[in-house]
């Protein structure tokens, strides 16, 4: 059974109140508000890894942890969880880019592009 936490300061990851609007109106947008959002990495891109952001329409896996962030469910795999752990889940709106950001003090390089990164 997965486990459901709501935010709080012992929540190994956080989302900023500019990602939390925004995973809010695309899931409204999609037209699934209760919906979970998934957070993830996988191998690949330049540097190793990647990040993964999808929406998650299927009840939460054996092995994932669930929290909620002001009404946003996000699901998490427990091996994702090891290198996501104290990163911070904002929403950047600039004129050259639009889109959600990972600030993870578990990276130690990135790639120019921004979205491969090597693990401390």
């Amino acid at each position: 059974m997965e486990q459901q936490e709501t935010a709080t300061s012992k929540t190994p990851i956080t989302l900023t109140p500019a990602a939390i609007n925004s995973a809010k109106a695309a899931l409204a947008k999609r037209g699934t508000p209760n919906a979970a959002v998934r957070l993830g990495i996988k191998g690949g891109g330049c540097s190793g890894f990647s990040y993964v952001i999808e929406f998650e329409d299927e009840p939460p896996r054996e092995r994932d942890r669930s929290y909620e962030f002001d009404g946003v469910k996000i699901v998490i795999d427990k091996k994702s969880l090891i290198y996501l752990a104290g990163s911070v889940l904002d929403f950047e709106k600039t004129l050259m880019r639009q889109g959600f950001k990972f600030q993870n003090p578990n990276v130690a390089s990135s790639c120019t592009c921004g979205t491969s990164f090597t693990v401390k």
